[in-house]
Parts: C-alpha cells; sequence; structure tokens
C-alpha cells in the first residue's frame, strides 16, 4: 500500500486539532504551519474531509476547523477513505469487484487478504491514539517485529 501525501496530510491536520485542549477551532493556516502542509492543499483535504463529516469549518474571527466526533470516534481508516477512497483498489475496482480468468483468480483473493490486513490496523487506530500517542496494544505488536522495520 503506498500512503498517500493527502492521508498524510490529513491524519497531521487531524492529531492537531485533537491535541487542543480548549476545543477551540483551528485556523487552516496554523495546521499548515505547524505541520508544514501546503496551503492550499490543505485546505483542498479539509473540503474533503467536511464531506465526510469528519470535520467542521466555522466562518468569522475565531473560526477555523474541528472534530464533527470524538477523537476516539475518528479512524484512519475513515480518514483514508475520505481523502483517497478505498483502501485498496485494483485498477480503481474494488478488489471485490474485479474479474479475472480461472488461472489468475488467485490474485482476487491475494487483494481481498491485503484489505483485510490493512483493516485490521486502520479501522482500529483512532485520531485519539494517534493524539495520545497511544497506539492499540495488538498495533504495537506489530511495531516490535524486527522485520517490520525492513525494507524488502
Amino acid at each position: 500500500m503506498r500512503v498517500s501525501a493527502k492521508a498524510d496530510y490529513a491524519l497531521r491536520a487531524l492529531i492537531e486539532i485533537a491535541n487542543r485542549d480548549d476545543g477551540r477551532p483551528v485556523s487552516a493556516e496554523e495546521l499548515g504551519r505547524l505541520q508544514e502542509i501546503p496551503h492550499g492543499f490543505l485546505q483542498a483535504i479539509l473540503a474533503d474531509m467536511r464531506r465526510a463529516g469528519i470535520v467542521v469549518s466555522q466562518r468569522g474571527q475565531s473560526g477555523g476547523w474541528r472534530l464533527a466526533a470524538r477523537p476516539a470516534d475518528v479512524t484512519v481508516a475513515d480518514v483514508i477513505r475520505a481523502v483517497d477512497g478505498p483502501l485498496v483498489s485494483v485498477y480503481g475496482l474494488r478488489p471485490e469487484a474485479v474479474q479475472y480468468n480461472e488461472s489468475a483468480q488467485i490474485l482476487q483473493h491475494a487483494w481481498i487478504a491485503a484489505r483485510s490486513a490493512l483493516r485490521e490496523v486502520f479501522e482500529n487506530v483512532t485520531i485519539e491514539a494517534l493524539a495520545t500517542r497511544t497506539l492499540p496494544p495488538e498495533v504495537e505488536a506489530r511495531t516490535t517485529d524486527e522485520d517490520a522495520w525492513q525494507p524488502h
């Protein structure tokens, strides 16, 4: 899987928003400055997340962006889907919709298994977990495997 700049930037912006103790909206300018995200790109990402119901915007002097739900209720999977679409796609199709001939049919099973593995992590890591720097134990355990850190 390739993590897009959009997904990375979206998650970083949400961590900044979730870390606000006062709950006040955060301007896109401040989010961009804190995380070194280009302003125009960030505005488009925030708009995608607003359409998905992840963030809400507030206009005016003290305006900005806030989470639309509790940080514990928004997962990494929700954010990736909002800005990039399905977690796994094959030529723009969901894995279950891909058609192969008999000799290549097993590929569909590999794509389905990959999606299941991604869901196992991304649907269990919330914005709250990221903001508090505490991954769920089953996800943290995956990072203790020496091989997980090695490029292949």
